[in-house]
């Protein structure tokens, strides 16, 4: 492990400032720690520090090579810790961006449990049914419905057979009635979701093979799924939800499924990440855990 070693002296150099200091928190020579960098230079074929008799400071290749070595290390440490334990280590910080709706209902509550579970892992949740840019806002993972819009996210199945499901409260379909099939949608006070400048107001059923799609329209909008859900429960309209969104008010009776015979869009729910490395023990693990809780809310 003597490169794992160079490697962690180069670090501890770096960031105390000076060899000498870094040899005596590692309990080395001074003379083995400059032969540990001088080894690893030699490897590298570039300097990695400015040496005075005085001071030393970091090459331009040294800064690069430093952001590397301590991923590098803190994946090692963690693969040391799970191997010890006898499974994943599971702490650090989980920045999530959730869908408006699911999130403050279903997931909230899951994630509170999570946490009580494993008490090292810190949660910072944003609450939103725009996709986050989780190459540019301070978000790790976002939780979001339907297809990739981005080839390059990289996108973990957490409920791949939900469906949208037409729905109404009791309310609204003894004032209105119950449409017979899709097509009478139109003759309907539709509740659509807008994100960001389209609004969903062409809706896809499919039955026995054969898939329809028809254009509604309503006297309300929304680009919160939450408040598309709150209207259809004060009995405002019928509203196309996610089947994951709704679970509870339809087993509840607050909403009723209609047109049950014909089956909503696919609306599969994936993890998202921009890259690979990001998936710790600790966003393995939490996956792990939701999964099987989401499951039951399977159309």
């Amino acid at each position: 492990m003597k490169a794992l070693q160079d490697l962690d002296i180069f670090v501890r150099t770096a960031e105390l400032g000076s060899l000498s200091a870094a040899a005596r928190r590692l309990d080395l020579t001074p003379a083995a720690a400059s032969a540990a960098l001088k080894r690893l230079e030699a490897t590298l074929q570039v300097a990695l520090f400015v040496r005075s008799t005085r001071s030393q400071r970091l090459t331009a290749e040294g800064e690069v090579f430093l952001l590397h070595c301590r991923q590098a290390l803190d994946l090692l440490a963690s693969g040391r810790e799970a191997v010890a334990s006898g499974r994943s280590v599971v702490r650090g910080v989980l920045q999530l961006s959730l869908p408006s709706d699911l999130g403050r209902h279903v997931l909230l509550p899951w994630l509170d449990e999570f946490q009580a579970t494993h008490p090292q892992v810190e949660l910072r949740l944003q609450l939103s049914d725009r996709l986050a840019d989780v190459y540019r806002q301070p978000v790790d993972l976002a939780i979001r419905y339907g297809t990739l819009p981005d080839s390059s996210l990289v996108a973990l199945p957490l409920l791949p057979g939900n469906r949208r499901v037409l729905c109404a409260s009791p309310d609204y379909l003894a004032r209105a009635g119950a449409p017979a099939s899709p097509a009478e949608l139109t003759e309907h006070n539709c509740l659509c979701f807008q994100l960001g400048d389209t609004v969903h107001d062409r809706w896809c059923f499919s039955r026995d093979g054969r898939a329809t799609s028809h254009r509604v329209h309503g006297d309300r909008v929304s680009d919160d799924g939450e408040v598309v859900r709150r209207w259809a429960l004060a009995g405002h309209g019928l509203a196309y939800k996610s089947h994951a969104d709704v679970h509870a008010d339809l087993r509840a009776g607050r909403l009723v499924a209609v047109c049950p015979q014909w089956q909503g869009e696919p609306t599969p729910l994936n993890l998202l990440c921009a890259d690979r490395r990001q998936l710790s023990p600790a966003v393995q693990q939490l996956r792990a855990f939701l999964m099987p809780r989401l499951a039951a809310l399977a159309p």
